[in-house]
């Protein structure tokens, strides 16, 4: 909302010396969010006068149109004689009056005028546009043309006010009283202590039956409509410069003397109003719903289909407007126009002016829907003051009779729903005991007054709430008043003392956990939206059956093309790596850690609860039953170089064993035991594909998988080659993980350190061979390390050399060659037993 400064004087008698910067401190104070304040007219210095335009000479031979002009500026010049001036604009012609800059004054940006030659003539000045004197758009972008009744000479400065300052001030959704200079006067005589000149309060006469007919439909969505009409409105008829200039200030561009009025009281009030040609409607005015489907042109040329929930005004022809948001090109106040064979000017001389009244939620979902936001609508969804509505119609009455020199037709319609004032139960002292300090009864009545409460009773409070706070509707509602008022900055500062608690959950310590460990080991966290398109899991190469493409859709998606919630990280990952890829950050490895959304068999559309009450314990059961399963996951992606090549050495690529290496990390990180096996799955190389499995009551789970991703993926994804990944199921993982890790017992004795190479069939994994081998060496086993694989013809057709490494470790003494040789053949012997494996060379 843009304030500007001399307006607001209108109602409140601010002290002389105030700048608008002293004004917006104590808006501030109050409660309200200034952003910035605007100097209009800084650096501006005269002389900018009023000309006439005497004679216009059209120059030829130049790539434009350019005019030599003489202009009468009276005795600005110190001579009185003509001025000389040469523009290249058209929209003027002899006789207009113009604003004329003269040389040694200053326009703002710094911009000096000064005689100089051009276009083969000597130009003493120049005639202004708008946009030159910082202005604003009025909607022609060309040469200002002033009525005629100013004189010759006038300083243009003070007649366009074009020095002044304005407050634009961010108003919050519970503030929608501000959208006005009504409601921001209010703000700022409250602040001053000053008295207010309320602009609402008009002489307004009682309503008739023989005003404009009127018929509403539906009280609920519109419970107060006001209707007025004004007759023999002179077409031709201007808005005043003072009516434009306090427009363009606010932010809005003058259009044309009617719509500008309705304008103007909708900043001066806040109410909305709408005028019709009367000559354009069929019949009585009507607001309905609108039947689905049903269309309708908006003011801006758009046609647009209405849904059933949408509030429309109407007449016997159809809709007419979209109330609260726009109204019809139907009943659109004509542009005035003059016919050039007998000089008559015809347009819209009869109107009726609408000031009603609208349910804010239908507003906010009309306007959201068709993304269709207007200064009506801004306004409506933040609570307009349905009292304020017979003011605002008066007061645009009275305008237009002012300015057009109609007249008010006696009849007055206004339909009004049956309702009551609301009223708040408070404590006296409940405002003490929100803000922990003591404000006393007095001081609390007062406020309370100050922002238009009617206030009654001692101890216990019953609180009347003026018609334009909507957004009081609690006693903590009413205790915030006290509190801005009697200003934030006294409140005192108290420190809140943190209860004990009981720290961090298990599951919330391993996943800080997983993320250090992936940290160290050179992974990048990538944070991902939750969103994506079932397309990504066609280029994943997932199954029909597979539970990752059972998603959840939503309602309202940010962006059509991902619809769904996410079932896997990885296109979020890949996305990451494919974006810095392309920037040219080749050497990547990333990281995410987050929540999947999986339907599985449960209902797919959540019940909606209610909002005027607390929801029922079924109704909650119910919501809950129909949310996802939303397990958490964790998954790594790595493409370019895993290892820098430099002076120490040649570097190593990224590759699938580093996959396979994130994921046994997060198994130490969770203290479980992670199985790997050769596998095959969706996005990765079927001869590259580790599956990942844990023990879960018994029994061998799959949580994941990781490997290098299928070629076919890594082209229609758009990835680097060889890319590799690796996500598994966290909440999986850490249930296989048992009690909290303990940190590992230093032994101050040696380590024995034994090898063994084994043959195997080419089809056992080695994971089988090395869980033999664990459970036979006992518990002298410190850790083992498969460090060697080879096939070839010394071992023997489809059979392979695995080779180990070790490490034995007693705490309580230094292990005997014997003791560590026994363990190192119980091991191989049990291998042998489970995988029929041999030692090499035996």
């Amino acid at each position: 909302m843009r304030v500007p400064l001399s307006w607001l004087r209108e109602y409140v008698d601010l002290p002389a010396g105030e700048t608008g910067r002293d004004v917006a401190a104590k808006l501030v104070d109050a409660g309200l969010e200034v952003e910035t304040v605007e100097q209009l007219g800084g650096g501006l210095k005269g002389p900018l006068v009023v000309g006439q335009v005497l004679t216009i000479e059209e120059l030829e031979g130049f790539r434009k149109p350019i005019r030599f002009c003489t202009v009468d500026v009276g005795a600005a010049n110190g001579t009185g004689e003509p001025q000389e001036i040469v523009c290249g604009a058209r929209n003027f012609a002899v006789g207009d009056k113009v604003v004329v800059v003269l040389p040694g004054a200053v326009l703002p940006g710094d911009f000096a005028i000064a005689s100089r030659k051009t276009y083969g003539r000597t130009s003493h000045g120049m005639i202004c546009s708008g946009d030159e004197l910082g202005m604003g758009d009025d909607g022609t972008h060309g040469i200002i043309v002033l009525p005629p009744e100013h004189e010759v000479g006038t300083d243009a400065i003070e007649l366009l006010q074009l020095v002044d300052e304005v407050l634009d001030i961010d108003i919050t959704p519970d503030r929608g009283y501000c959208m006005s200079l009504r409601g921001v006067a209010r703000e700022a005589a409250t602040a001053y202590g000053l008295p207010l000149r309320d602009p609402a309060l008009l002489d307004v006469p009682a309503p008739n039956s023989y005003g404009y007919a009127v018929k509403v439909s539906d009280p609920q969505g519109c419970d107060r409509f006001t209707a007025r009409t004004v007759t023999g409105l002179d077409p031709e008829a201007r808005s005043p410069i003072w009516l434009s200039r306090r427009l363009q200030k606010a932010g809005m561009r003058p259009i044309s003397l009617a719509v500008d009025v309705t304008n103007y009281v909708m900043l001066e009030l806040g109410q909305p109003l709408h005028a019709y040609d009367r000559s354009r409607l069929d019949g009585a005015i009507g607001v309905r719903r609108a039947e689905q489907g049903e269309k309708f042109t908006t003011l801006d040329g758009v046609k647009r289909t209405l849904d059933a929930e949408d509030l429309v005004i109407t007449d016997n022809s159809g809709p007419i407007g979209l109330a609260g948001v726009m109204g019809g090109a139907n009943t659109e106040i004509a542009d005035s126009v003059t016919d050039p064979e007998t000089g008559a000017v015809t347009g819209t001389t009869d109107v009726v002016i609408e000031a009603a009244h609208f349910d804010s939620v239908s507003i906010s979902r009309t306007a959201r829907r068709l993304k269709l936001s207007s200064e009506a609508s801004k306004r409506f969804e933040r609570g307009v003051d349905p009292q304020a509505a017979a003011a605002a119609a008066q007061r645009t009455v009275d305008l237009l009779v002012l300015l057009a020199g109609g007249t008010a037709e006696a009849g007055v319609t206004e339909l009004t729903a049956p309702g009551a004032p609301r009223t708040i139960a408070m404590s006296a002292d409940h405002p003490d005991r929100v803000a922990g300090m003591e404000y006393g009864r007095e001081t609390v009545v007062r406020r309370l007054q100050e922002v238009g409460c009617d206030v009654y009773g001692q101890d216990e409070l019953v609180v009347t709430v003026p018609s334009w706070r909507p957004d009081l509707a609690a006693p903590n509602d009413l205790a915030e008043e006290v509190i801005r008022l009697e200003g934030y900055g006294n409140l005192p500062s108290t420190l809140p003392q943190v209860p004990s608690g009981r720290g961090l959950t298990a599951r919330q310590q391993l996943h800080r956990r997983v993320g250090r460990a992936l940290a160290g080991a050179g992974y990048v966290e990538a944070l991902s939206y939750p969103f994506l398109g079932e397309g990504v899991l066609d280029q994943l190469q997932l199954p029909a059956h597979d539970a990752a493409r059972g998603v959840v859709r939503l309602v309202n998606p940010i962006s059509d093309e991902e619809p769904a919630l996410r079932t896997t990280l990885l296109p979020g990952l890949l996305g990451a790596l494919r974006r810095n890829d392309s920037r040219g950050s080749h050497d990547l490895a990333l990281f995410e850690t987050g929540s999947v959304f999986r339907a599985g068999d449960r209902p797919g559309v959540a019940v909606r609860l209610p909002v005027d009450r607390r929801p029922t314990d079924e109704e909650i059961a119910t919501l809950n039953a129909a949310l996802p399963a939303q397990p958490r996951y964790a998954a790594v992606v790595l493409a370019g170089a895993r290892e820098q090549a430099g002076w120490w050495g040649k570097g190593r690529p990224a590759d699938w064993a580093d996959a396979v290496q994130a994921a046994r990390a997060l198994a130490v990180e969770a203290g479980a035991e992670l199985v790997v096996r050769q596998g095959q799955y969706g996005p990765w190389h079927p001869g590259r594909c580790a599956e990942l499995l844990v023990v879960l009551d018994g029994v061998e789970t799959v949580i994941g998988h990781a490997g290098e991703l299928h070629p076919r993926v890594v082209k229609a994804m758009g990835l680097p080659a060889r890319t590799s990944a690796m996500e598994l199921d966290l909440d999986r993982l850490a249930a296989a993980g048992g009690e909290a890790l303990r940190a590992p017992r230093i032994s101050s004795f040696p380590v024995a350190t034994q090898d063994v190479a084994l043959i195997v069939d080419a089809s056992v994994p080695a994971s089988e061979v090395e869980s033999a081998l664990r459970a036979g060496a006992g518990e002298l086993l410190e850790s083992l390390r498969l460090f060697d694989v080879f096939t070839g013809e010394q071992v023997g057709g489809g059979k392979k050399s695995l080779a180990y490494a070790l490490r034995f470790r007693a705490a309580d003494r230094t292990l005997t060659a014997e003791e560590s040789t026994a363990a190192r053949d119980a091991a191989v012997a049990l291998a042998g037993e489970r995988t029929g494996a041999v030692l090499r060379g035996a």
